[in-house]
């Protein structure tokens, strides 16, 4: 068999498949990228074994644990981990610390399935430990530049051009803003904050030491940024992306409509993902209904309701440009106004997408 690891560098930078042996209301709390959860217990068991080790004791917990997780049930938890293993000859199982439940698993595997699969030392809480402070030494000891710029000027485009970014709202999958939900869920605050740390992990490998990032808030949808990166992000240097007017209404029209319609259709099929998309788009405008004000709300709304039946007639979106080019010329340029005057001071460049990119990439050399 193949040594049990703490290398956990090793497993991230080289995506070592991992099977999660915790129960499933463990692992949607927060898991790894190349994570497979295969349960020794499912959530039910585990509550019991655990009640059992509270009021009884650790041997107590473990003979419950045998008798509900036995004959059929046993085999067929067996059977799945064989599997995983065999697909995956270089991965490794872990549990919550690395202790019993991985090493029951282990033994499980190796008696009634011949296969000596390793597993990780110290479990689930050293490799999220590892991830948390790769996050803190990289803010601690690399350069990072924010990329600012009004709404729709494309600044995840500038990021995806670029080597040394990091795309917070990718990693969160969502676009920021009050209309920045897209057709798929966001991932748990702990995955968001992985994910994060891998690339960051990655990049420094790949010798990376200056970051890019988009200027963002403390949070990205639901997703917190690490509170070290959101305190950096309040004294880092920043350039500032530039479009005309035009441009950013065609640029938002893709991405809020074109595409998350697209989104909702791939998802729902054709009748319901435009229901799902209208409902999705509605609810974003009365998220910010006390921002905007009754009246603009309503006026907006009408705008919005009217471009949503002529898509749903017709197919064109030609009549959300209307709804766009005024909650940008109202509401988003007014606020992102007031925010670059409050940056002037560190905004060391500013330009169009691609003398923006060539100045980070220039920047990145020196």
């Amino acid at each position: 068999m193949r040594d049990n690891s703490a290398d956990y560098r090793d497993i991230f930078l080289n995506d070592r498949p991992l099977m999660d042996v915790r129960a499933p209301v463990e692992f949607l709390k927060g898991a790894f990228p190349q994570a497979l959860n295969r349960p020794l217990m499912n959530d039910i068991e585990r509550q019991k074994v655990g009640t059992c080790y509270k009021q009884q004791g650790q041997d107590a917990a473990i003979a419950l644990g045998h008798q509900l997780v036995g004959g059929t049930v046993k085999a067929e938890r067996i059977a799945a981990w064989a599997e995983f293993a065999r697909a995956n000859p270089d991965g490794y199982l872990y549990c919550f610390r690395g202790g019993l439940r991985s090493q029951i698993t282990q033994q499980w595997l190796a008696a009634e399935a011949g296969i000596a699969y390793p597993r990780v030392l110290g479990g689930y809480k050293a490799l999220r430990g590892f991830l948390i402070d790769t996050t803190e030494a990289a803010v601690a000891e690399c350069d990072f530049v924010l990329v600012g710029g009004l709404t729709g000027t494309g600044k995840t485009e500038v990021l995806a051009q670029l080597d040394n970014a990091l795309d917070l709202e990718g990693h969160a999958n969502h676009r920021g803003s009050s209309f920045g939900k897209h057709a798929t869920p966001q991932p748990a605050q702990i995955d968001f904050e992985n994910a994060l740390a891998i690339d960051l992990l990655k990049k420094r490998a790949a010798g990376h030491e200056q970051f890019v990032v988009e200027d963002e808030g403390r949070i990205v949808g639901s997703c917190s940024l690490p509170l070290s990166l959101h305190q950096g992000m309040q004294r880092y240097p920043m350039v500032w992306l530039e479009d005309s007017f035009a441009g950013r209404v065609e640029r938002i029209l893709g991405d809020y409509v074109i595409d998350l319609s697209a989104e909702f259709v791939a998802l729902h099929g054709a009748e319901q993902g435009q229901i799902a998309f209208a409902e999705r788009l509605r609810q974003s405008l009365r998220n910010i209904l006390k921002r905007l004000g009754g009246e603009r709300y309503q006026r907006l709304a009408a705008i919005m309701d009217a471009a949503l039946a002529e898509q749903q007639r017709s197919g064109a979106v030609d009549l959300h440009r209307g709804w766009i080019e005024a909650l940008l010329g109202e509401y988003y340029d007014p606020m992102y106004a007031y925010q670059r005057a409050s940056k002037a001071p560190r905004i060391e460049f500013s330009g169009e997408r691609q003398a923006v990119v060539e100045y980070l990439r220039e920047r990145a050399r020196r």
